[in-house]
């Protein structure tokens, strides 16, 4: 009973710290100008690479921007300023820009970092909610962030201020992407694992049934020959060829029923009497993704799709439960 009894005031301070950074984004929102363009360009020429760096919280803050430029074509790294000072500074160098964060500016470990950064000739952008601290003083673009009252109840823990400074990494990135026309292909090239980056990267033709196990057979078999085949490579379907390997049609157990529905003696048809002579089809490099929408998507879903190469050859088979065992039954960790 107690518990429960708490139920209401702690559904009510959760919704406060929410309310609280809702209000910090969008006074946020209502500061951006002319100097967060001036460090999407500056980012955009950058002939060397955008080093993020902060201390505490802003550091978690800094080491999630820098993933989000990799992954969307900025060459980016975190760099710890702390270990900076004990031999990382080696990592920074003349043509690279530097990203600090920092809610107050004054943190001791930053400001000891800027006279190197400097030094080494890196330009630094800062983001802090003190446009006149140190670490702004010592940036060629401040990108000033209003949240000033935290969510903590002793206004101590970074909250709203932290929120803030994702919130202008992840835009930064974003405006960059839009800048450099930064396309699925290249995305996908940054994402190579997980369900993520199957869902770009993965073709038909690493999927498809082909070769020994693509089921197929001639116009001219028999409707025996047929029916062994589709039951030896447990695929539901085969696929109808003329001499030279060309699709001419596929056969489905959904066909199989359909024509022994209308009575008398399958094996008296011919295949070309029970095949479906205009199967939709797909190319072996085509995205596996792609297969699924084809599939999935219809009035009537089906469970086989013959793969066709240029010459209209039945190269291979693709099979729904493939797919899905691709998609979703091989551990895939999301990005």
């Amino acid at each position: 009973m107690k518990h429960a009894a708490l139920t209401p005031a702690l559904t009510a301070e959760i919704r406060r710290v929410i309310g609280l950074e809702a209000r910090a984004l969008s006074r946020l929102r209502a500061c951006v100008g002319p100097a967060y363009a001036q460090a999407v360009r500056l980012m955009a020429r950058c002939r060397g690479k955008v080093i993020l760096t902060g201390v505490g919280k802003s550091g978690f803050i800094a080491q999630k921007v820098a993933a989000t430029l990799a992954s969307t074509g900025t060459p980016a790294v975190h760099l710890d300023p702390a270990a900076a000072m004990h031999g990382s500074l080696g990592l920074v160098q003349r043509q690279d820009l530097v990203v600090a964060i920092g809610k107050s500016g004054e943190s001791d470990e930053i400001n000891e970092l800027l006279p190197r950064l400097r030094a080494v000739g890196a330009k630094v952008i800062a983001i802090t909610a003190e446009p006149r601290s140190t670490l702004a003083r010592a940036a060629a673009v401040v990108l000033a962030t209003p949240a000033t009252q935290e969510a903590c109840p002793l206004n101590l823990a970074p909250t709203c201020s932290t929120t803030a400074a994702l919130a202008v990494g992840d835009a930064l990135a974003v405006a960059l992407m839009k800048l450099r026309n930064f396309r699925v292909e290249e995305f996908a090239r940054n994402h190579p694992a997980g369900r993520l980056g199957k869902r770009l990267t993965l073709t038909v033709s690493d999927v498809m049934r082909s070769g020994k196990s693509n089921p197929l057979v001639r116009e001219n078999d028999t409707v025996s020959h047929m029916l062994v085949e589709i039951t030896r490579q447990h695929a539901g379907a085969v696929s109808v060829v003329d001499k030279r390997g060309r699709l001419k049609g596929l056969v489905t157990d959904y066909d199989i029923r359909r024509a022994i529905e209308k009575g008398g003696s399958i094996q008296e048809l011919a295949i070309r009497q029970i095949m479906n002579p205009r199967p939709t089809t797909i190319r072996p490099e085509a995205l596996a993704s792609r297969a699924v929408a084809i599939m999935e998507m219809r009035r009537r879903p089906f469970n086989v799709l013959p793969v066709t190469d240029r010459r209209g050859r039945a190269v291979g088979l693709v099979q729904i439960h493939d797919l899905r065992a691709w998609f979703i039954g091989r551990n895939d960790v999301e990005n």
